[in-house]
């Protein structure tokens, strides 16, 4: 361990890029952790992709930038981040792990530095080498998706104290734990998107039905609806947590 270093925040990326090994180790131990480094590679993370996807030489570029869509870019890059750092959080606090959720964070956006290199160097390459020098575009994605794993795999065995093979293990039950989240993502954001379809319906159907009516009008009744159904529900509630309470004591008695 080197325990004498004082690095600033923005250089413990580059020195662990440089000690995969023993740069984790070294900030657990330093508490060097900041959020303020690892939301700018996240940001930076994800500006790479857009333009990996605009900014690539045209003979290496299979994206069709005329109809370029940001959704499926934020789904690969900020989505994935998030999802992977909550599912690895989740399923490490159930099998002793004990890494936060902000050292996951930074671990995780820590190791993504030689992927950002890597594509950085590859959209310039792309504007420069002909379709048959295209292998060298492939090896440096290679090398550098290589080494952003293994600094992944480096920074998870630090965070949470695992040996090789828990943090293995660990690491293909976050990639299942990932499609969960987003199963359950899509099935919320489907269920929101029908009870607005159902609210906007009535609200059209009584707007239609009653012409006289203002849209503030109607929307201030429909809010104190709600507002109403959740009141008696409470009191509802709290009645009934009240008998049950009653009846607990009469049993004591």
């Amino acid at each position: 361990m080197r325990f004498d270093l004082d690095l600033p925040a923005w250089k413990w990326p580059f020195y662990i890029m440089r000690h995969p090994f023993e740069g984790y180790e070294d900030l657990r131990w330093k508490k060097a952790y900041n959020m303020k480094v690892a939301m700018f590679i996240v940001v930076l993370f994800f500006i790479v992709s857009v333009c990996d996807q605009l900014m690539t030489g045209f003979l290496h570029n299979h994206a069709m930038t005329k109809v370029f869509n940001i959704v499926p870019v934020v789904i690969r890059s900020i989505l994935l981040f998030v999802t992977w750092v909550v599912g690895n959080w989740a399923l490490c606090t159930l099998f002793n792990g004990e890494g936060t959720m902000k050292n996951i964070c930074v671990n995780t956006a820590y190791a993504l530095v030689p992927y950002i290199i890597g594509r950085i160097v590859n959209i310039i390459l792309s504007n420069c080498l002909t379709i048959d020098e295209a292998t060298f575009l492939t090896f440096v994605n290679i090398i550098t998706v290589c080494y952003s794993v293994l600094l992944l795999i480096s920074g998870m065995k630090t965070v949470h104290q695992y040996n090789f093979w828990q943090t293995i293990v660990s690491m293909v039950f976050t990639i299942v734990a990932m499609l969960i989240i987003i199963i359950l993502a899509v099935l919320l954001v489907s269920l929101f998107q029908q009870v607005y379809l159902f609210v906007y319906a009535v609200y059209t159907e009584l707007l239609y039905r009653n012409p006289s009516l203002s849209s503030a009008a109607l929307i201030t009744i429909m809010v104190g609806v709600v507002v109403a159904a959740i009141a008696i529900i409470c009191v509802a509630y709290t009645l009934y947590e009240k008998a049950q309470l009653k009846k607990e004591q009469k049993k004591l008695r």
